[in-house]
């Protein structure tokens, strides 16, 4: 039950942060920003945040410098919307394969597809 709760509270932080942080934040640094995945502690203390980030690399460092210095107008913001007995601290950090999941379902699917269909014997 604790695991199932944290699912829930993980996915509602990363709805609300990509909300906040592509349309309300107004750093051009963080344009090119995307969550991609939240992971919350079962103690609801910490936060794993997993952005996409666009750019060179020097845009890429400015980026998470500018997530670093909003993380508590983030966690304050996410007080407010979300009914939490506690928000969990955010702790950003890059994610260098923003698409593996949908890659990984994509390559289950074709190995299914290709067990499911007899081979053709010459």
């Amino acid at each position: 039950m604790q695991d199932h709760r944290a699912e829930r509270v993980s996915e509602a932080v990363k709805e609300e942060l990509a909300e906040i942080i592509g349309f309300e934040l107004s750093d051009p640094r963080l344009a090119a920003v995307d969550v991609t995945d939240v992971t919350v502690s079962p103690d609801s203390r910490h936060a794993s945040v997993k952005v996409s980030l666009g750019g060179d690399e020097g845009a890429q460092r400015q980026a998470m410098a500018a997530l670093d210095h909003a993380r508590h107008y983030l966690r304050h913001e996410l007080a407010s919307l979300l009914s939490l007995r506690r928000v969990p601290e955010l702790h950003f950090e890059p994610d260098y394969w923003p698409d593996a999941p949908g890659r990984v379902d994509l390559l289950l699917k074709r190995a299914k597809k290709k067990r499911a269909t007899p081979e053709k014997q010459p």
